[in-house]
């Protein structure tokens, strides 16, 4: 999983201010994040109808993947900053949520992406398996898919002589589970074909939407949505790729601009892990005005206001 949980340890009163300084960066995006998701999961609780439609059920498959991801990523950043150490048992689960949510990430932009594909080339004639009733299973293959990487990882796993997985308190970072030259070289080839497969069928549906953009003299409006859309789901992915970026960086810029490998970390963490997890969500529910006006209505300060006008109004 690319986090922030290979830091080095430093106790110096430069570092603690910096690690006071990162974490004061971090936590209110997360909150803020969490407080978009709550509202947005609470207009769909309350409008049934979204979930007639697939392409909103993947949207909150989405919103509850990146949830999940962040709260394992933030949790695993909170505890190497903290440098709180416990036995390999309790830091797998959090190891293994952290690389299958962030795996799942690419598979479900590649999911929303034919989804746009589906419903504009195949509007009265959809597939089965893309229909609402039906969408589960590409959201359970989905989530086996993404499940490859970790499991691999815990079965060929080898630990250090000395390390216990039950009583031994260890840094829980990626490194212990990933020692291994055999895990390196798998992780490095499975995360390539990931990439590349989600990168040409996004590539794809783009070039394909477009055309029909062209070809196209009625419904044009709900075409040119679906190519802004496709195109969104690109530079996502885009963001979600340079965190494999991470080693050619570090040649250029560590030394280059003076920059301590723990800072370096910490920026490849914020901009290209949580920064389009923050974004996405936002970006997809603003855009899209159905949703947007349901969450107005379910917005506090929104209702009080409304509450308030009725009252002058009798």
């Amino acid at each position: 999983m690319q986090n922030l949980t290979d830091l080095p340890e430093n106790t110096t009163s430069s570092t603690n201010l910096s690690v006071i300084m990162k974490v004061c960066v971090v936590i209110p995006f997360f909150i803020v994040f969490l407080f978009f998701i709550l509202l947005t999961l609470c207009t769909f609780a309350s409008h049934r109808q979204f979930f007639d439609s697939s392409r909103y059920i993947l949207f909150t498959y989405m919103l509850i993947n990146d949830s999940l991801q962040l709260l394992s990523s933030v949790s695993l950043f909170l505890l190497v900053m903290g440098s709180v150490q416990f036995a390999i048992v309790f830091c797998a689960p959090l190891l293994f949520v952290s690389t299958a949510t962030f795996l799942n990430t690419p598979l479900i932009l590649c999911t929303m992406s034919l989804e746009r594909y589906v419903a504009i080339f195949y509007p009265l004639h959809r597939p089965a398996i893309w229909k609402p009733e039906w969408i589960w299973i590409i959201i359970l293959s989905l989530w086996i898919i993404s499940c490859i990487l970790p499991t691999v990882d815990f079965v060929l796993m080898r630990l250090k002589p000395n390390v216990d997985i039950l009583s031994t308190p260890v840094l829980c970072k990626t490194v212990v589970l990933n020692a291994s030259p055999i895990q390196a070289l798998f992780k490095v080839s499975l995360n390539g074909i990931f990439f590349a497969v989600v990168a040409v069928v996004i590539l794809f549906t783009y070039i394909r939407i477009l055309l029909e953009t062209r070809r196209m003299r009625q419904d044009r409006v709900s075409v040119r949505k679906a190519l802004h859309t496709v195109l969104l789901h690109g530079f996502q992915l885009l963001l979600s790729m340079m965190a494999f970026s991470q080693p050619v960086a570090e040649l250029f810029f560590v030394q280059g601009v003076n920059l301590s490998q723990a800072d370096m970390y910490f920026i490849y963490f914020f901009c290209f892990i949580l920064l389009p997890r923050f974004l996405s969500p936002l970006i997809y529910g603003f855009r899209d005005e159905s949703l947007r006006s349901y969450m107005k209505k379910v917005t506090p300060c929104y209702c009080a206001r409304t509450d308030r006008h009725k009252e002058i109004t009798k």
